[in-house]
């Protein structure tokens, strides 16, 4: 068994596929559209399906917000560089949206170089830095 993606509502799917490709680097692997069931999917990633757990953006027709309720924790990314990654979520937020919430620097207690941000429906993205070696 492996996990196949996580699915987010977002509320304008154009914003939120810029935001995870234009800023975050993913690719757009496919899309659906549902007009009789009046959705569409794009599904973001790194990498193909069929090896790595991927992002699929549910945009139902007509809602532009979700509430995210408590229960939604983040999702966590490894990156090169999370100071990098946070100025390029900074560069972008005008344009994409998006926001850094946590800037990059070691968890508490721990030496591993974390930063938060969040994309344009709010959701969170843990950026966790590539340890070298």
């Amino acid at each position: 068994m492996r996990i196949l993606h996580t699915m987010l509502r977002v509320g304008d799917l154009k914003r939120s596929i810029d935001f995870y490709t234009g800023v975050l680097g993913m690719q757009v692997l496919r899309t659906t559209d549902r007009p009789d069931q009046k959705y569409t999917l794009a599904f973001v990633g790194y990498g193909d399906e069929g090896s790595q757990a991927v992002l699929e953006l549910t945009y139902n027709y007509g809602v532009d917000r979700y509430e995210l309720g408590t229960a939604y924790g983040h999702i966590a990314i490894q990156v090169d560089d999370a100071k990098a990654a946070c100025d390029a979520v900074r560069a972008a937020a005008g344009r994409f949206g998006g926001s850094v919430t946590r800037d990059a620097g070691p968890v508490k207690g721990g030496t591993t170089v974390i930063a938060f941000v969040q994309d344009p429906d709010g959701y969170k993205i843990e950026l966790i830095e590539r340890r070298p070696g």
